[in-house]
């Protein structure tokens, strides 16, 4: 297995820096999401990975092994690319082969890879297909096929699953999972879809601005941010402007709440954030007020929209414990004992 490592990793584009220091130990045979908003610099550095941009600055380790300075052919990675750069004029067969023809492999050992490799994605017997033949899904698994074709040290996807409709790209994202599994490749995916690395990776980080914020496993990632980018761009959190007084004290629009000793405090005392999940908010007899303003019924949970002293908040309930509330109630809110994340404003 290959450990990926990263050490003070740089693009610039002119003044501005598109992946800025970014030091990483990525341990060998695991999942792992790049998950960040447009822009964040995800895909530069996935490129930097694979070869296909030059670093400005750092290093690149595989194994232990320097690679920075490599060509892109002589790394043995497999990538998939979000537009999947298949080619229209070769058979499916001949699409999975491609690698091992551009190295001078005989034509017997490529038919054979290229049904082994069509059998370990599902599309036994394709070989002789065209490329528009195929469905998306299909197409998506020829593409993770010939990436596969050389035994790669890494396997590389570029939102590999974008452009797939939800059931389909759900599908995908437990097909991928599970070939993964079975291989054991080091393998990274980009994404800006929350759900697929929750979901999918052993390992997730998340960037912003050029710069790693968190990495970790994904519950780790929802439950306990590092900060407040973390906190409100994985999944829903509510946010709250507060000061912290000490351990066990918060303050929220001059309402004291106590902290419990399952609670997380990432800050000294002073002004602070308060992130709580939806699904850690609680209707008390006393509280934090806030007014009903919305209620919706989402089938597997009940959202209920808040209104707490100009800041919108949300609640999620079960079915069977939905609250007997009206909209335009005025409610007192609590938190679920270790639903509490203080951090730094």
């Amino acid at each position: 297995m290959n450990d990926l490592a990263l050490r003070s990793l740089t693009k610039r584009y002119g003044p501005a820096a598109a992946v800025d220091g970014v030091t990483l130990d990525i341990p060998g045979g695991r999942f792992i999401c790049l998950l960040g908003p447009s822009g964040c610099g995800k895909t530069t550095l996935l490129r930097l990975i694979a070869g296909l941009e030059t670093p400005t600055e750092g290093r690149i380790l595989v194994g232990g092994e320097d690679i920075t300075d490599r060509p892109t052919h002589r790394r043995d990675f497999g990538m998939v690319f979000q537009s999947l750069a298949l080619f229209p004029h070769l058979s499916v067969g001949d699409n999975v082969a491609y690698p091992l023809a551009i190295r001078g492999r005989p034509k017997a050992e490529r038919d054979r890879r290229a049904a082994e490799l069509l059998e370990l994605v599902r599309l036994p017997g394709l070989a002789g297909r065209r490329i528009h033949q195929l469905s998306g899904g299909q197409r998506q698994r020829v593409a993770i096929a010939r990436a596969l074709a050389v035994d790669p040290r890494l396997f590389l996807l570029d939102e590999p699953l974008s452009a797939l409709d939800a059931a389909l790209r759900d599908h995908m994202q437990m097909e991928l999972r599970q070939l993964q599994t079975r291989l054991g490749i080091t393998t990274l995916v980009v994404t800006h879809d929350q759900k697929e690395a929750l979901t999918m990776a052993d390992l997730v980080i998340v960037m912003d601005k050029g710069r790693v914020q968190q990495m970790g496993a994904p519950m780790e990632i929802y439950r306990d941010p590092a900060n407040a980018f973390v906190a409100g761009f994985i999944g829903s959190s509510n946010l709250l402007p507060a000061t912290l007084l000490d351990r066990s004290m918060i303050e929220v629009s001059g309402r004291r709440i106590p902290l419990a000793p399952q609670d997380r405090v990432k800050t000294a005392p002073g002004p602070a954030l308060l992130s709580v999940r939806p699904e850690d908010v609680r209707l008390a007899e006393e509280g934090l007020p806030a007014r009903v303003t919305f209620i919706r019924d989402l089938g597997e949970s009940v959202q209920i929209v808040l209104d707490q002293d100009g800041r919108e908040m949300t609640a999620l309930f079960a079915p069977r414990e939905r609250p007997d509330v009206q909209i335009g109630e005025t409610v007192q809110l609590a938190f679920a004992p270790g639903g509490v994340v203080v951090l730094a404003p």
